[in-house]
């Protein structure tokens, strides 16, 4: 990373990651300490299940969005800056499906992939789907938007902050994409000492470093919330 005195661009996407990250952890905090009634709500079946995703999806917003969300605001920033267009968007989502075939690969030959359904870590996601027209198309769309399209995105917008703050004149060096790759990690806890955690933490440090690169080199974001979409822990055992 360079050491040179930051310009205001530069000054302005470092504070701009400050919000983002308080924020985080703001609602992070909320979560944890009010876990217990927040998984309350989401189970209580007596409560109408677009309620409790609509709930859950702010909660989920909050997480990964709403930080971005407002600095994009606070920056009179388009989300289409970052990479919301339709320029190169098959070349990038074909590198960002490349990248998940490690992790495939892995997991097929561990015996691990048993069927496919995109959002099924989502505790919701089976009730929606078995719920009646048109209660299960909305809840799958607030489903798609809130852990989907924002989850991928919010990866996207803090990637590019940091490659503003600290560019790489190398287009394999990719600081947004390896400091947020390590961030996945470590959020979801995908770090361990048997060989085959080892192996799993790094097909997932491919996926995100992959993805993002791909954002980078194509302009194109729409990659990266693909993956998110329609991959990201769809493949179930």
């Amino acid at each position: 990373m360079s050491n040179n005195p930051k310009n205001p661009v530069q000054s302005k996407a470092g504070i701009d990651l400050i919000i983002i990250t308080a924020v985080t952890f703001i609602v992070l905090g909320i979560i944890v300490t009010f876990q217990s009634d927040i998984n309350t709500f989401a189970k209580n079946t007596g409560i109408a299940i677009l309620l409790r995703v609509l709930g859950m999806g702010f909660a989920q917003f909050g997480v990964a969005g709403l930080g971005i969300s407002l600095v994009t605001l606070l920056r009179k920033e388009s989300f289409w800056e970052h990479g919301l267009n339709r320029k190169k968007i098959l070349p990038a989502v074909l590198f960002s499906i490349l990248s998940y075939v490690p992790i495939l690969i892995f997991r097929f030959a561990a015996g691990s992939i048993k069927g496919y359904l995109p959002f099924q870590s989502v505790w919701m996601t089976s009730e929606v789907l078995n719920s009646g027209f048109p209660v299960n198309v909305i809840g799958m769309s607030i489903i798609a938007v809130c852990w989907g399209f924002f989850e991928g995105f919010n990866y996207v917008v803090i990637a590019d902050k940091i490659n503003t703050v600290w560019p790489s004149n190398k287009k394999w060096l990719n600081w947004g994409a390896l400091i947020c790759a390590l961030m996945c990690l470590l959020i979801h806890g995908m770090v361990g000492v048997t060989p085959k955690a080892l192996i799993e933490a790094l097909c997932i440090f491919i996926i995100i470093y992959g993805i993002l690169v791909s954002r980078e080199i194509t302009g194109n974001a729409w990659g990266c919330i693909f993956v998110f979409i329609f991959m990201w822990n769809a493949f179930y055992s």
